[in-house]
């Protein structure tokens, strides 16, 4: 066996970069599967995969949707008519559970179709095509940017151009908040491997994730887990609270902000 003398996240990165191209040939693919695949009915493909869980997508959906909306709040970049692009918004579910937040959402997809279903759920909501590459938007366009469970979908090789991206359409002091799948977790490898949606996926890890963000310019960088259990109640609330630092929820959200012009 060779000895891989990387560090562990960087060992991962390439693990996960080498599956990838065995997948798709290394082929560039900037718009990726979504740009030349019908969009599926996404929420049927997840209630799919979780109905061993015993809580449906909405569960998951608002659970991300609050911790987004306290993490802005905190970085002191939650007030009403904050401009937030989601990249990757799909038909835009996460979106009706900001609205006590007030932001100003913009949603970017490769898939028009998801666009379509979209801006019929949410006809106030600006939503644009993405080709993959390049955002289009000016520099400093936005105070925050959310990546929702869109990463793993990305090649690996592009990961690097992705957060980039993000990086460059937000304002100084802006930051970045992308929710992934946590692949220390057992159950959520179950679930994605039930998931159809998701056979194109390549999890990475928080440690992954942040190092990738640190390289892509990003500082004060922090990780948070959720999900700990499938129960919606005060004391499983106290227990997210708690428990968010520990690496074994089903879900993580890797945070970094742009730096400030000085």
């Amino acid at each position: 066996m060779a000895d891989d003398r990387r560090s562990p996240a960087a060992a991962t990165i390439g693990a996960a970069s080498e599956a990838a191209q065995r997948k798709d040939g290394g082929a560039a693919d900037g718009g990726g599967r979504w740009a030349n695949e019908r969009y599926p009915d996404y929420e049927r493909e997840v209630r799919r995969s979780i109905d061993f869980v015993g809580v449906g997508h909405d569960f998951f959906t608002r659970g991300k949707a609050e911790r987004l909306i306290e993490i802005a709040s905190r970085l002191g970049l939650g007030a009403p008519g904050a401009r937030l692009l989601d990249i990757g918004c799909g038909v835009g579910l996460v979106h009706p559970w900001l609205a006590p937040a007030r932001f100003s959402i913009t949603g970017v997809d490769v898939a028009a179709d998801a666009l379509i279903e979209a801006r019929r759920r949410q006809p106030t909501i600006d939503y644009q095509a993405y080709d993959g590459e390049r955002l289009p938007f000016a520099e400093a366009s936005f105070d925050l940017a959310t990546a929702i469970c869109v990463l793993h979908h990305v090649p690996p090789r592009r990961w690097p151009h992705f957060l980039a991206e993000a990086n460059r359409v937000l304002k100084p002091g802006g930051a970045l908040l992308a929710f992934e799948h946590n692949p220390w977790n057992p159950l959520t490898r179950l679930a994605v491997s039930r998931c159809e949606f998701d056979r194109d996926a390549t999890l990475l890890s928080a440690p992954a994730l942040s190092r990738l963000m640190s390289e892509a310019g990003y500082f004060e960088l922090s990780r948070e887990f959720l999900f700990f259990t499938p129960f919606d109640n005060a004391v499983a609330r106290r227990m997210e609270a708690w428990l968010r630092r520990a690496p074994i929820g089903a879900q993580y959200v890797a945070i970094g902000r742009k730096r400030r012009r000085k």
